[in-house]
């Protein structure tokens, strides 16, 4: 039976378009990186923690690694040169993120900060978070805030004295207490709250699922023509985790507008107040709309949670391993702050030694060790290789905090390679990215920094930290999970005892 004249043409275009893509694919001067296999491309090398992975693959082919994954380009900066380029030189070129099933169905089609694409949208959102929602003075105007929770925080503790505590249930309480006082105006998660839409246990979890599910390798977003069998179950996930959020933006949404219309002149209070008020502005390049305010409060709500309530859990861990550290850090406290009273945002800045803990801690335990996902717009050459349009960039933070050439005995944990050195955590020095850097830099890293180091301070100054029944230090289980966070593994338990006068803590 012959073949139809039409089925021999497709073939031969077929054939033709693949034989143009290999010898195209030949002239460009890729990146290193292993051979891709059919299909998959390099998926099979990456295993449940792709910062490890990568960070292996890069020891092998160096600083600036070309992988494929499924069906796109990836490439992998994994030094402080490379960070450089992607996020600083050739910022702009960098600037825009790849589109995946989570930015689509978690973030309102991305109309969030963190994944909406480069363009005006972005530009204005950036703008807003800068000059309105983190401004300097608005932060400052919130400090009472901060410091009414650290002290619900310090009691509930005080209260705990003698028992073993799941270190990150109270972490992540006072920094979502905080978060959503000044983001929604009150604490709309208040477990005395009758009228609470979602609990606060179910709200930890429901962000628990939104920071993993944005981190996970989606097999869909990278063989596009299988993403409707949804394999590994995640946009099903997704779907789910987005209408619990929506639900609850809503009804936060309702009750701002309601409150309102009722009060004549009303003045601005919160976050939320004011990406109402923006989104009525007429003089908006791009208008924002109700989705883009939901948006956004979700972002400042997942952001300002996750980021101090993981880097503080993991800083008392580190501690825990070395008493000796933890006896340093009280030294400092007890002789600049004292024994009668708590650690002030103001006193951070004569804590030297707690800062160097904080940064200690996000140079082995970046809260983002990929950062989050960039997207080429253009062609364009890097360290004289061809990097294509469309290719996506993953910057290797957790593998620049283990370079042997920056840092001495990388793996230990030892805050005192930070004293008396000029290195931030502002991104300005790729030595040390934990709210990466550039145009795409979070635009609220200055809360989080304020939150961590006043959190960690008051917890070393008020408490001795121990691990339960008779638990070794380096038993300790150090793993960790793969998100768009990298949390622990196994959740810290920690026996807190009191370690200042009584009267201190009957705040």
């Amino acid at each position: 039976m012959e073949t139809p004249i039409w089925s021999a043409c497709l073939l031969l275009l077929v054939f033709l378009y693949l034989l143009a893509k290999t010898i195209r694919r030949r002239k460009l001067n890729l990146p290193p990186g292993p051979k891709p296999w059919p299909v998959i491309g390099n998926l099979n090398l990456i295993g449940p923690l792709p910062h490890r992975s990568l960070h292996q693959l890069s020891q092998k082919y160096g600083p600036l690694l070309h992988l494929q994954f499924g069906s796109f380009p990836v490439v992998v900066g994994s030094s402080v040169e490379m960070a450089k380029v992607f996020l600083k030189t050739m910022d702009v070129t960098f600037a825009s993120r790849p589109k995946t099933a989570a930015g689509k169905y978690t973030t309102y089609n991305y109309s969030d900060i963190t994944w909406s694409p480069y363009g005006p949208y972005w530009r204005q959102a950036r703008k807003m978070c800068l000059m309105e929602l983190f401004s300097a003075k608005r932060l400052e105007s919130y400090e009472y805030i901060r410091v009414e929770e650290m002290n619900s925080l310090l009691k509930s503790l005080f209260k705990s004295s003698g028992q073993s505590v799941l270190l990150k249930d109270y972490l992540s309480t006072v920094s979502l207490n905080v978060i959503s006082r000044m983001v929604l105006g009150k604490r709309y998660l208040d477990k005395d709250n009758e009228n609470a839409v979602v609990s606060p246990e179910e709200f930890k979890k429901m962000l628990d699922e939104l920071f993993l599910l944005n981190g996970v390798i989606n097999v869909g977003d990278l063989i596009p023509w299988i993403s409707f069998l949804d394999l590994q179950g995640y946009v099903k996930r997704m779907k789910i985790v987005s209408k619990k959020f929506d639900r609850f933006l809503e009804h936060v949404l309702d009750e701002h507008e309601e409150r309102r219309r009722r009060v004549e002149g009303y003045v601005s209070r919160d976050m939320v107040d004011v990406l109402l008020e923006l989104a009525e502005d007429p003089t908006l390049e791009v208008k924002l709309e109700r989705h883009g305010v939901k948006a956004f409060t979700q972002d400042l709500l997942a952001g300002g949670t996750e980021s101090s309530a993981v880097t503080v859990e993991w800083a008392i861990a580190e501690l825990l391993k070395k008493p000796e550290i933890f006896k340093k850090a009280t030294e400092e406290l007890n002789r600049v702050i004292g024994q009668n009273k708590w650690v002030q945002e103001k006193d951070i800045p004569n804590l030297p030694y707690i800062e160097a803990i904080v940064k200690e801690t996000m140079r082995l335990h970046p809260v983002a060790p990929l950062l989050v996902p960039r997207f080429s717009r253009e062609d364009c050459k890097v360290a004289g290789y061809d990097i294509k349009k469309g290719t996506q960039v993953l910057v290797n933070v957790w593998t620049i905090g283990r370079d042997p050439s920056l840092w001495e005995n990388p793996t230990e944990f030892c805050p005192e390679r930070f004293i008396g050195k000029a290195i931030d955590v502002k991104g300005q020095d790729f030595e040390l990215l934990p709210f990466g850097s550039g145009r795409r830099m979070c635009p609220g890293y200055n809360l989080g920094l304020k939150v961590i180091q006043s959190s960690l301070a008051n917890l070393l100054h008020g408490f001795n930290w121990e691990l339960p029944d008779h638990m070794r230090p380096e038993d300790l289980n150090m793993e960790e999970i793969f998100g768009l966070s990298t949390p622990r593994k196994i959740p810290l338990v920690a026996v807190v005892k009191p370690r200042l006068p009584y009267e201190v803590y009957n705040l």
